[in-house]
């Protein structure tokens, strides 16, 4: 048996095991039954993943109309991503375990099972396919929410990834052509021993190749997918949505792009903008889905410096990001259960009745807004060395550092404060199902675990030896410590001040648009001011041709043999139409030649 499982795992992707069982969990009716896949498939992924073939070893190869596919390949960077997509997949199997809704499950496990076959994926093209799988999953878990506005998002979110899945496959042609091959070992050199920074944005293929991960990674302008499909999700269907898709461009991204400077303030820009929109949002699923464009933000900055300490910032606040946000959502989506709604004007003091998921989400707004002894400050802080110390980009750190203290104002605070505290809304409901409490109890755990001993996450950094003297000597040094205090202790009281002040934005019931104003309102305003447009050009035109066609008829008519024309007249009258005709024709010869 261990000689078997031995085999399994040196030769087969680990993301085979969640896709098959995500067929079997859409399958089967009975709830315990389904529960066992949804917890049992990923255990196997995770022994899988840990006991797999050893690193830069294409393990599984198949050949695809002249194209060599590595199926199967691991290295450091992998690692991290495929580790913390299999432990994410495990938290939210015992999460959903109250559900009912085989569909939802099923898409569910195969969205993580395609995520991580692409994270394992040894070639563009094989990424590409398994990326688009995951589209198509994630769109189903909107649809199996079964409700008109989670359709329409599931309709606008399938769109946009439609869009970048085929720039991502043109751009895969591209390179092919032009390299003859799409393995990652014969796209680009070793950078410190690791395959990083493959491609070269400047080349048509790249830059394909790159504008597809953009809008998967929701880069500004092609973001708003994000924020308004996540939130019509069911409440465990956001939480699995939060992990994969954004996280797996990353992971592209340092594969491909890694160093590539302009990420720098892409990434900047990612991280600054968000805060505005969550501060004033009410809806506290969508101001989470703000932020987590926010906190990619950050990872693409990373990816931008480049180097050891960048591309370990990048991936290291993935994993904890998949952790924390999980986190997060999760307790929203308990509260969204109990109550049926997330709406900070609806809710307020449910500390009373649901007291452990109050703590829970406590525990995920502090590692978001990077506290010590939490899991983001142990991987943003990598980021933010790696920014403030990378040449000429000195504007795009302190952007940075603002976007730091807003992540504590709209997801450190805004969301526990409303939801649990605040004022009072009368809601008493139920604590959180126990499965639920056992998801958000495991994922604080590790939020925990990593802040206080954060070697063994270190350990596991694509570059482990700089990722362990950072560790060492600037990690947990007064200097820094001190510094990450002061930023925060500073946005707390400038959210007390605001609030004592009655300036900061009350929280109203709405709709907000960004960059999706451009097609939810423009784009159907212009449409309806060209329809208009025509239809009084239509009847501007019927009326002008029927004036062309009796104009037409009177001429006809004079020119015919009993018409004016075709009278008579004097030689004396000719004579005097002729001069004055004559003169008009000087007259305007002469005009147009002064």
């Amino acid at each position: 048996m261990s000689e078997l499982f031995g085999m399994l795992a040196s030769g087969t992707n680990p993301g085979f095991v969640l896709l098959v069982a995500g067929v079997m969990a859409a399958l089967i009716r009975p709830t315990a039954l389904r529960g066992v896949v949804l917890i049992g498939a990923p255990v196997l992924a995770l022994l899988m993943v840990l006991y797999g073939p050893g690193w830069g070893v294409d393990a599984a190869r198949t050949d695809l109309l002249g194209l060599q596919l590595s199926l199967y390949r691991i290295d450091s960077l992998s690692f991290v991503f495929g580790l913390a997509f299999v432990v994410a997949t495990g938290l939210i199997g015992i999460y959903s375990l109250h559900r009912r809704e085989p569909l939802e499950d099923g898409a569910a496990l195969i969205y993580a099972g395609a995520g991580l076959a692409a994270v394992f994926s040894g070639d563009l093209l094989s990424f590409v396919l398994w990326m688009e799988l995951t589209t198509l999953a994630s769109t189903a878990i909107l649809l199996s929410r079964r409700t008109a506005a989670a359709n329409r998002a599931a309709l606008r979110y399938f769109a946009m990834h439609m869009i970048s899945g085929l720039l991502l496959i043109c751009g895969v042609a591209v390179i092919a052509m032009d390299r003859g091959t799409i393995e990652f070992v014969q796209l680009g050199p070793m950078r410190d021993g690791l395959l990083v920074g493959i491609l070269d944005p400047s080349e048509p293929g790249g830059a394909l190749f790159l504008a597809g991960l953009g809008i998967k990674a929701a880069f500004p302008i092609v973001h708003a997918w994000l924020k308004d499909a996540y939130p019509e999700a069911s409440e465990t269907g956001s939480v699995a949505l939060s992990v994969f898709t954004t996280k797996l461009a990353v992971y592209a991204l340092v594969r491909c792009f890694a160093g590539f400077e302009p990420l720098i303030w892409v990434g900047a820009i990612m991280t600054v903008f968000p805060v505005f929109f969550a501060v004033v949002e009410n809806d506290l699923r969508r101001v989470l889905a703000y932020s987590l464009n926010n906190q990619v933000g950050f990872m693409v900055a990373a990816v931008g410096v480049g180097g050891e300490l960048g591309v370990n910032g990048a991936a290291l606040h993935a994993f904890t990001h998949i952790i924390y946000k999980s986190l997060l959502f999760m307790s929203m989506g308990a509260v969204l259960l109990r109550t049926g709604t997330t709406k900070a004007s609806e809710l307020g003091g449910l500390h009373r009745t649901m007291p452990f998921t109050s703590i829970f989400c406590l525990i995920g707004a502090a590692s978001i807004s990077a506290f010590p002894l939490f899991s983001g400050f142990v991987s943003k802080s990598l980021i933010m060395t790696s920014v403030e110390y990378a040449p000429g980009v000195y504007i795009a750190w302190l952007g940075m550092m603002f976007a730091s203290a807003g992540v504590l104002e709209h997801s450190g605070i805004k969301i526990p404060y409303f939801s649990f505290f605040s004022h009072d809304s009368g809601k008493r409901p139920e604590e959180a199902p126990f499965n639920m409490l056992l998801a958000m109890g495991a994922a604080s755990a590790f939020c925990i675990g990593i802040g206080v001993a954060p070697v063994w996450l270190y350990e596991l950094a694509p570059y482990r030896e700089a990722a362990l003297e950072y560790l060492g000597v600037d990690l947990f040094s007064a200097k820094h410590v001190l510094h990450q205090v002061q930023l925060l202790g500073f946005a707390i009281f400038a959210f007390l001040l605001l609030k004592r002040m009655h300036l900061y934005p009350p929280e109203r019931p709405g709709v907000i648009l960004d960059a999706d104003w451009l097609c939810r309102d423009l784009g159907p305003a212009s449409w309806r001011g060209i329809g208009s447009f025509w239809e009084r050009a239509s009847a501007r035109r019927a009326r002008v041709s029927e004036a062309v066609d009796r104009w037409r008829d009177w001429l006809v008519s004079q020119c015919g043999p009993s018409g004016w024309i075709a009278r008579r007249a004097s030689v004396s009258a000719g004579a005097i139409w002729t001069v004055i005709i004559l003169g008009a024709t000087l007259a305007v010869i002469y005009g147009a030649v002064r």
